[in-house]
């Protein structure tokens, strides 16, 4: 992974961006990141990657907290006949 300082970074745009496609690239300043330049289809892929992760999460919670809580869960036909989804 390339790292460069923000300074450094600010005339060579273009060439952190085409670097960029391959490998993320960290901007620094005083040697520490604080800013990492991605491929924007890696970064879509990323986001679509954590939002899977937090519907996973919040579902094990639920679950969790059904079993904390001692309640039986609704089967899915239940609901959607109580919402008149289905006859």
């Amino acid at each position: 992974m390339s790292r460069v300082a923000i300074s450094d970074a600010r005339g060579r745009l273009a060439a952190i961006v085409d670097d960029a496609r391959t490998e993320p690239v960290y901007l620094t300043r005083r040697d520490r990141p604080v800013a990492a330049v991605v491929d924007a289809a890696q970064f879509e892929r990323l986001l679509e990657d954590a939002e899977e992760l937090a519907d996973i999460r919040a579902v094990d919670e639920a679950w969790e907290e059904t079993d904390r809580l001692g309640e039986t869960p609704v089967p899915w036909d239940d609901v959607k006949r109580d919402l008149g989804l289905i006859p």
